[in-house]
């Protein structure tokens, strides 16, 4: 059985409503989401191309790269629309105490 190891990684109040910022957490820099009042945390590389998506737009569960617009599903991290191909890693996420924690996994 795996267990989850969750990092202290900004407060809660802090993510902007329906919108992205970075976050360092662990050494990782990583894309906090806040959409409908709950929390998604991706890596902040574009899987297609050198661009932080917290740079992107955000609309509605969708995050769009600045580089070439190819957009991501924030809560699965499916690629959606070419140009890209390869799906972006997400994070477990729990809130305690107005406190947002991620689980980086085995990285």
């Amino acid at each position: 059985m795996t267990t989850q190891t969750w990092i202290d990684a900004v407060a809660q109040d802090a993510i902007p409503d329906e919108d992205v910022m970075a976050v360092d957490v662990g050494g990782r820099e990583l894309a906090f989401y806040g959409v409908d009042g709950q929390v998604y945390v991706t890596d902040n590389l574009c899987t297609h191309g050198h661009a932080r998506l917290s740079d992107g737009f955000l609309e509605g569960t969708e995050i769009e790269c600045p580089l070439h617009q190819g957009k991501f599903d924030v809560c699965s991290g499916k690629a959606m629309c070419a140009p890209l191909t390869v799906d972006l890693r997400t994070y477990p996420v729990k809130i305690e105490n107005g406190r947002v924690f991620v689980d980086l996994g085995d990285i």
